[in-house]
């Protein structure tokens, strides 16, 4: 893995001058994706904050050759373009060697874009996928998804007296990824920069489908202080809410153990979307989700150890 000066001196793929919002989680994850291939690189990017932020004409924040999916199919974009690349270099017009990366949100992943990464998976493209995941769908007005935690506040699952926000649990997409018998799956954060670089280069190294889902903190919808974006990412990871983990070749490996595992409550604190399940009166639904968290680490640590 580079260390953080070689990684300096390396040309951002990703530049300044978006229009992503301050702290958002997204923009840091994009360049250090980036950042971590030492290749020529081709990216499809579902529509979603990074797309509508990062390409308003006539500007573009990518140095790369870049491509605007439909909400639905950075999957199948992204995987038509690797099929004409191998074709072109069986026959002898290309002699890069092309890294092939796909972007989209927990919306764009999770729910809308499901059936186009599952059939890419399935069909073993040479793919990145990265879910920047910010559990909900941010860009169009928060709304919930999938990936909505459960009992988090949305403006489709408002606190209120007829409900405490979203009533279901998250849709575990890593492992409905493992599921399909891909090569490499991983967590990662963006404030363990180390450990996220370290997957991303490991994982473009693999012959086949690769998918990383990547805690992304979203400071408008969450909300949370700007400043704060890689402490909550790292509390996440803290409080065993966001494991870090990779499953090579059906294998699973935690990458990062907490020292001391936090209780949930630390990490809801710091967000506005929880601020409710702080209440006394609340206090049964916050064991609820206490007891589940603790329930899937020690289902994951079975996992890991066997």
């Amino acid at each position: 893995m580079p260390s953080i000066k070689e990684l300096a001196k390396r040309e951002s793929k990703f530049v300044s001058g978006h229009r992503l919002c301050a702290g958002c989680g997204a923009g840091i994850i994009m360049r250090l994706v980036l950042l971590a291939i030492d290749k020529p690189v081709i990216a499809s990017c579902a529509t979603g904050c990074v797309e509508v932020a990062s390409t308003i004409f006539p500007y573009s924040a990518w140095k790369i050759p870049w491509i605007h999916s439909a909400f639905e199919n950075s999957a199948a974009t992204i995987s038509g373009i690797e099929s004409a690349y191998k074709v072109f270099k069986r026959e002898g017009k290309v002699d890069k060697d092309i890294v092939f990366v796909a972007f989209g949100g927990d919306g764009g992943t999770y729910d809308i874009g499901l059936q186009a990464l599952s059939g890419a998976a399935e069909r073993g493209h040479n793919v990145l996928y990265v879910c920047y995941n910010n559990e909900a769908y941010m860009n169009t007005g928060i709304q919930r998804s999938s990936a909505s935690p459960k009992y988090s506040f949305t403006t489709t699952s408002p606190v209120g007296k007829a409900i405490p926000g979203k009533l279901q649990w998250q849709k575990n997409l890593t492992e409905v990824m493992v599921a399909h018998g891909i090569p490499y799956v991983a967590t990662a954060i963006p404030g363990r920069w180390n450990d996220l670089v370290n997957k991303v280069e490991k994982a473009v190294k693999i012959e086949g489908f690769k998918f990383i889902n990547v805690l992304s903190p979203c400071r408008l919808g969450w909300p949370h202080e700007p400043e704060l974006t890689l402490e909550i990412s790292r509390i996440a990871v803290e409080t065993c809410i966001w494991p870090l983990y990779e499953v090579y070749e059906g294998k699973y490996k935690l990458t990062y153990k907490p020292k001391e595992k936090k209780p949930v409550s630390e990490w809801f604190k710091l967000q506005g979307r929880f601020r409710h399940l702080l209440l006394p009166q609340n206090s049964n639904l916050l064991e609820e989700i206490q007891k589940e968290v603790d329930r899937r680490w020690e289902e994951l640590l079975k996992k890991c150890e066997a």
